[in-house]
């Protein structure tokens, strides 16, 4: 489920330092100008950055906190970048000054669970680790399993090995382990009844974690994905209607509902166009969503009260939607 950002719409800041945190990746810090405190950050949560190039990008925070000084980021560099983290890492000095959303939290902790499992691949363990420094001091039950392919890419090795209340900081090198992926289903089976489980990285794990998982509730299992779960739907054909504006827009095929407003020059927010990140998520009136995100519950898909716009469509003839 997705928590909506503060009501300050944008937070002007300066991109303050840039630490190496591994190969590929670093830490972006930005700071306010006004000096005044940055909104509350709970474990889990993102920001989106609205870069000089025109894009926006969410990005998960290091570090949470009641009114922080600060904001955190890990950003690595992607090969198959969009445009986004290449940018970044290419153009973003310190000094600069951009516009932030406040933080939006689509994969919050449960900081009261008996035990607490984690599990992160990649640049995945950048809420993970933001969500460890919070269980450790609160003294709670948790441990942590950490992938990457290479011991040189992975950030906060020497913190992750310092926390002292972790049971288990378990660090997994494809390369060290023949080639190797890590291997989810025995840990989760070894987890004690009622334990709470978080996953964030690629797609191959973040499958594999859901697999394990299959036979344990839905409500001890937390997932945030940072890229596609599925397919979009685009199969168009469908009218969507604007509560606020009662303008009508039919959809066609091979188009999201939020590309045909964006050419109609119809604003909504946006970020990741893939349904993984919730900036796009609109209240629906009356329809029946088809829904292809990986932020929504079941249950929340089931009732339908809002839909990701950049990647789910209509089931049916209509969509009405708060806009």
């Amino acid at each position: 489920m997705s928590t909506t950002p503060s009501q300050e719409a944008k937070i002007r800041v300066r991109l303050s330092a840039i630490q190496y945190a591994a190969r590929d990746t670093h830490l972006y810090e930005f700071t306010r100008l006004d000096g005044a405190p940055l909104p509350d950050v709970e474990p889990g949560a993102h920001i989106g950055l609205h870069l000089p190039n025109g894009m926006m990008r969410q990005y998960s925070l290091v570090y949470s906190g009641a009114a922080p000084s600060r904001y955190v980021v890990g950003i690595k560099r992607d090969a198959n970048s969009r445009g986004g983290s290449r940018y970044i890492h290419e153009s973003l000095r310190v000094g600069t000054e951009i516009d932030i959303d406040a933080p939006r939290n689509n994969f919050p902790l449960n900081s009261e669970a008996s035990h607490t499992v984690f599990f992160a691949g990649g640049i995945g363990i950048t809420p993970i680790w933001c969500m460890a420094q919070k269980m450790e001091a609160l003294g709670r039950s948790y441990e942590v399993h950490f992938a990457t392919r290479t011991r040189v890419e992975a950030a906060f090795v020497k913190e992750l090995q310092a926390l002292k209340g972790a049971k288990q900081v378990h660090l997994h090198f494809d390369d060290e382990q023949a080639g190797k992926f890590l291997n989810i289903k025995p840990i989760v089976d070894a987890a004690p009844a009622g334990s709470h489980m978080y996953c964030c990285g690629p797609a191959p794990m973040m499958a594999g974690f859901e697999a394990a998982l299959a036979s344990r509730p839905k409500e001890f299992m937390h997932v945030e994905y940072f890229s596609a779960k599925e397919e979009a739907s685009l199969g168009g054909g469908y009218v969507v209607q604007l509560a606020k504006s009662g303008k009508e827009f039919t959809i066609p095929a091979g188009k999201s509902i939020l590309q045909v407003l964006n050419d109609a020059g119809v604003f909504v927010s946006s970020s990741c166009e893939e349904g993984v990140c919730g900036a796009c998520e609109t209240v629906v009136i009356s329809g029946e969503p088809d829904h292809r995100d990986a932020i929504l519950s079941d249950e929340e898909k089931r009732v339908s009260k809002t839909m990701m716009i950049c990647v789910s469509g209509s089931k049916g003839g209509k969509l009405v939607l708060d806009l």
